[in-house]
């Protein structure tokens, strides 16, 4: 597999090996070869008080058995429109890598992927569905709730299991949401009717995306064209792990933890750098310019279109493969450890590069623990840092107009020159 810093990059790995015993493994040899009901309303008496409206909830959410909640599984899967598959996606292996770790580690604060047009950008974030694990939720719940996990409770969940219901539990993919670049703040957060809880004394709540991301993957394609205002919600939810709708002195909140994953093409503007700073890594891709490779990638495409089901089951084995190393790391990853001096040189390499804040040491340290883990390791090593830390510190640097050189490039400088 190529390496996954790009050609630039590994020819500074080739001329400049670190002095570690395990240099002699390649960077990342991964690939072996080339539930939810219908949207439901929520309810809840209200009642005046002496000084304002106080609002009481009493939750009701339509119930479906875990037999057809399986059965609606199912038939979604038959109908779907097929999948590429991500073992099959020739090259990007940058992209690629952050995608997997992020499944890994949700914390590390989601994806910016920037680059030209037509480089797969969307094709391998949505592939990326085909590899997400099967997670427990609860039966008809539009928040899916971890029935395990109060963090990722909606409220009538967490009042069923006080009041000591059992629940009706299945098992399910995890979610990837796809958020339309022209989506309302209504349809991304959700809606209260205050026309309901004005004349019918009752609440009604209409869950939006968020709540159907909530643990899960919400991906926003051209997130560079999406309203400043609406990418801050999303980076806020992302970041606290909630949602909260206020409306006419009336607020409710619900659990929204999900990986939020943008992608973009720079001429057509970057982000705001508060707001970049924001994405736990940011991968850089570009058109595939060795001519063998492109008739590679022409070809695989050929063969996917001209028969799906063929194409996805001669890549079934690759495909297992990875949702069995994924899922693997996903359960060892807390056991993953990183030495002091280790984390004390991925802070000094940030504190030379002038890094603001402590965004940048923090994802640095998550990402190298879920790389070693994904490699089936309990240990970091700094080639497990050097993999990661530019896609983790490029989108942090200061933007300086006269420095020509790539900002990967020169973390990559600054690693050696504190590593070595």
């Amino acid at each position: 597999m190529a390496g996954v810093l790009g050609t630039s990059s590994s020819a500074i790995f080739a001329s400049r090996p670190l002095s570690s015993p395990s240099s002699k493994s390649p960077i990342f040899p991964l690939f072996p070869s080339p539930g939810q009901g219908q949207g439901r309303k929520f309810y809840g008496g209200i009642k005046k008080g002496r000084s304002r409206l106080h609002v009481s909830i009493s939750n009701v959410a339509t119930e479906i058995s875990p037999a057809q909640a399986q059965a609606q599984k199912l038939a979604s899967k038959e109908t779907q429109r097929p999948v590429y598959p991500f073992a099959a996606i020739v090259g990007q292996d940058e992209m690629k890598l952050c995608l997997l770790l992020n499944v890994i580690d949700p914390k590390i604060g989601g994806v910016m992927i920037m680059g030209d047009r037509g480089t797969g950008k969307s094709t391998t974030v949505r592939s990326l569905g085909d590899l997400l694990p099967e997670i427990q939720v609860v039966s008809g719940d539009p928040f899916n709730s971890d029935p395990e996990d109060p963090e990722s409770m909606g409220m009538e969940v967490r009042e069923r299991i006080i009041k000591g219901e059992e629940l009706p539990v299945v098992m399910t993919k995890i979610n990837m949401v796809d958020l339309p670049l022209g989506a309302t703040e209504d349809r991304v957060c959700g809606t209260i009717d205050i026309e309901k809880a004005l004349t019918e004394g009752v609440k009604a709540f209409e869950p939006g995306l968020l709540a159907k991301a909530n643990r899960g993957i919400l991906y926003v394609d051209e997130v560079n064209l999406l309203d400043d205002h609406l990418v801050d919600v999303l980076l806020d939810s992302a970041a606290s792990g909630w949602n909260t709708v206020e409306r006419e002195g009336i607020s409710i909140s619900h659990p929204a933890r999900f990986i939020l994953i943008g992608s973009g093409n720079p001429e057509e503007g970057e982000l705001r750098p508060q707001l970049l700073d924001r994405f736990g890594m940011h991968a850089q891709v570009g058109t595939v310019r060795d001519a063998e490779l492109r008739v590679k990638i022409v070809e695989e495409r050929a063969r996917f279109d001209g028969n799906p089901k063929e194409f996805r089951e001669s890549y079934s084995e690759e495909q297992e493969k990875l949702q069995q190393q994924i899922d693997s790391a996903r359960r060892s990853l807390s056991a993953v450890q990183i030495d002091h001096d280790l984390r004390v040189k991925i802070s000094k390499v940030c504190a030379e590069l002038n890094v603001d804040g402590l965004r940048g040491d923090i994802v640095t340290n998550r990402a190298a623990k879920a790389l070693a883990s994904l490699k089936g390791r309990d240990k970091v090593t700094a080639e497990d840092i050097a993999t990661v830390i530019p896609n983790c510190l490029r989108h942090r640097l200061r933007k300086d107009p006269l420095e020509s050189i790539d900002s990967g490039l020169l973390i990559i400088e600054k690693f050696y020159e504190v590593f070595s």
